[in-house]
């Protein structure tokens, strides 16, 4: 009677508990939906974004995490956040992340999801822009070269074969990025399909639609998606799409009434967008270093913001292309080391004149950040350092290509022999003697993109791809040609992003076309990484490498230095700039880290940046530079050559070169 009596009450029981049970679950859940419930959305009838339902502008500045230091990742940030910004906007490069197909990499500086994790912590939002094309002044506008083996591959389009290689790439790329929007509890607001792409020749809106459905793949059917474009009817007509929110870019001087005007044809309502307000512009070599006036920066600024529209500062602070990364421009000039880009932040990372003044505009509209601002970092001019030729590139090949050549009847391109970036050396020998001067010719313009070639051990000039296609040289029936050829960066904009490399066609001789060639793809990061090993030549000349030349070239060479850090002087190392007094051309490396290219006989950079974190006050610190037409210093009698470290850049140095083409389409950025 009692057991039944229990068991007629259990269904009360039962739901007593179940209810408690649930409201104990649902408690704590319906709070952390509450918080979880982020949302970032277009509200197209108060033409502006709602940021959790309230409505938000964004003032951003772009910044490229792979061009500046990790180790001043933080430094940057917070000079942008106190300037006013409560956002930043970010590329992906597509190389550099997956520089061999199949081989990611993101760590130490390629760590882009740290980058975006302390922006974050920063309380700064982030606007992405994951590509896969970038153009941003990089190689080959972020597109990895090993594309290029497939030599029939129509890029930035729907051909299936770049399809299948993007789609896996977006594949690594999207689910790390997921996290970090803005409804996952990240800062990541807003991501830009592909990049201006109205400006290129395709105009392929099945390749826009398959990416649009990627990244709503990967990414979700919340996430805003957009285009940028030029503020041009044509250029965003080609770039964009239904479902991906459009908007537009321009700098000081622009009809901003206009290039609105622009964007309303294609999105009627919603956020007015400037995704690329240009504060300064890039640079080539040989031309002067390009400025934008502070007064027109901060004049079209105040304009824009007080339209109540959304707006990146492109750039906030530029950076640096170390190593290889410099893209190119076409007809080809090639961008230098240096992408200060006049920004509100120096390449350094220092407070200009016009951060103060942006900063001052923005005061204006949106409440700016109390408190100090980073200073910009001490620098410290170490002084004049002594190098010593080491070895020549020819004497050095079995440390520069251990493998060996690749033999081929003709010349083989960089791509050919899997050779991304540097440098290759091609060599075969003279089917003719040329004791009088015998003209050596590219007829198609095929060096890409310069070559310092040599007969024998003697420096006998450059064939450049932009404006020498023909050099005189002498030498015996039989003696060794040696071209070596530089990639001096990729095209990053228009149709010829199909940039190949090397020798892409053949060379003549005397009008005959030469064969049998030999090439060594040098592997100059792993060699300089082992200098031990290395016995240079004491500063003897042995053999043909030190045979007399008439002309004004020495071959190319390594040379080799160290300087310590002074003891006593408190906080160093610190930060400088190197400087070639009477060098030439050629790459820098310190403690192995690629600093990039110098040219002071080109201009208008005349020194690098040299961050603080490579150097080393416990050893001394070593210098590499591989001179590639012109040392400052005498193989007989030896003498050392200098570099000298400095406080100051100089990147915007009169110009010693008048180029054979002097009109660039404007490149976007």
């Amino acid at each position: 009677m009692e057991q039944r009596g229990w068991r007629a009450g259990l269904p009360g029981v039962v739901r007593i508990l179940s209810l408690l049970l649930v409201s104990l679950l649902l408690g704590p859940a319906r709070g952390l939906h509450n918080v979880s419930q982020k949302t970032f959305t277009i509200d197209y009838n108060r033409n502006c974004f709602l940021k959790d339902g309230q409505p938000f502008r964004y003032v951003s500045g772009s910044i490229h995490y792979f061009r500046v230091p990790r180790f001043y990742w933080k430094d940057r940030l917070l000079k942008m956040k106190m300037a006013g910004l409560n956002a930043i906007q970010i590329y992906v490069p597509w190389n550099f992340h997956e520089p061999q197909p199949g081989q990611y990499q993101f760590s130490e500086d390629r760590d882009v999801e740290r980058f975006i994790q302390l922006a974050h912590e920063l309380e700064l939002l982030v606007i992405l822009r994951p590509g896969p094309y970038i153009c941003a002044e990089w190689e080959m506008g972020g597109l990895p070269a090993w594309l290029l083996e497939k030599e029939s591959m129509v890029l930035r389009s729907s051909d299936p074969d770049y399809l299948a290689a993007v789609d896996k790439w977006l594949g690594v790329i999207l689910p790390k990025m997921k996290p970090l929007l803005y409804q996952n509890g990240g800062p990541i607001i807003t991501v830009q399909v592909e990049n201006e792409y109205g400006s290129y020749f395709s105009c392929d809106y099945d390749y826009l639609r398959f990416l649009q459905k990627r990244f709503h793949y990967h990414l979700g059917n919340d996430v805003v998606l957009f285009t940028t474009d030029g503020s041009n009817e044509k250029l965003v007509q080609c770039g964009t799409l239904q479902g991906l929110y459009a908007t537009v870019d321009f700098g000081p001087g622009a009809n901003i009434t206009d290039a609105f005007l622009i964007q309303r044809k294609y999105e009627p309502k919603g956020p007015l967008i400037n995704s690329e307000f240009y504060t300064g512009w890039l640079d080539h070599w040989g031309q002067p270093h390009s400025t934008v006036k502070t007064e027109a920066v901060v004049f079209s600024l105040q304009d824009i913001l007080a339209r109540g529209a959304n707006v990146n500062l492109y750039m906030f602070i530029g950076g640096t292309n170390f190593a290889y990364w410099n893209g190119a421009n076409m007809p080809y000039q090639a961008q230098p080391t240096s992408y200060d880009y006049d920004a509100p932040l120096s390449e350094a990372g220092d407070l200009t004149e016009k951060y103060f003044a942006v900063r001052d505009v923005i005061r204006k509209f949106e409440k700016v950040p109390e408190g100090p601002i980073p200073p910009s970092t001490p620098k410290f001019a170490y002084g004049k350092v002594a190098l010593k030729k080491l070895k020549t590139v020819e004497e050095s090949l079995n440390i520069l290509c251990p493998k060996g050549p690749i033999k081929s009847l003709y010349p083989l391109t960089f791509i050919q022999v899997k050779q991304y970036f540097g440098f290759v050396l091609y060599r075969t020998t003279l089917p003719e003697d040329c004791s009088s001067p015998t003209p050596l010719s590219s007829p198609f313009g095929g060096v890409h993109d310069r070559a310092y070639v040599s007969v024998d051990g003697v420096p006998q000039g450059v064939l450049d791809r932009s404006s020498v296609i023909t050099l005189n040289i002498t030498g015996k029936a039989g003696a060794t040609l040696d071209l070596l050829v530089e990639n001096m960066g990729r095209v990053n904009y228009g149709h010829f992003i199909n940039d190949y490399k090397g020798l892409i066609s053949n060379l003549t001789l005397n009008s005959n076309v030469l064969t049998d060639w030999m090439m060594f793809p040098l592997d100059t990061e792993n060699a300089v990484c082992h200098l031990g090993g290395w016995h240079g030549n004491d500063g003897s000349c042995p053999g043909k490498a030190c045979a007399p030349s008439s002309s004004n070239y020495t071959v190319p060479a390594f040379y080799v230095g160290n300087f310590s850090i002074p003891s006593g002087i408190p906080d160093l190392p610190q930060d400088t700039f190197i400087q070639f007094p009477g060098w030439t051309k050629g790459q820098v490396w310190i403690n192995g880290f690629n600093l990039g290219r110098y040219w002071p006989a080109r201009g208008p950079q005349m020194t690098l940046f040299v961050p603080q974190h490579i150097l080393v006050a416990s050893a001394p610190n070593t210098i590499v530079v591989l001179e590639l037409e012109r040392a400052p210093c005498r193989d007989s009698p030896p003498e050392p050559c200098t570099v000298e470290f400095v406080d100051k850049p100089v990147i915007s140095a009169a110009a010693t070169y008048s180029p054979l083409f002097q009109d660039l389409p404007d490149p976007d950025s």
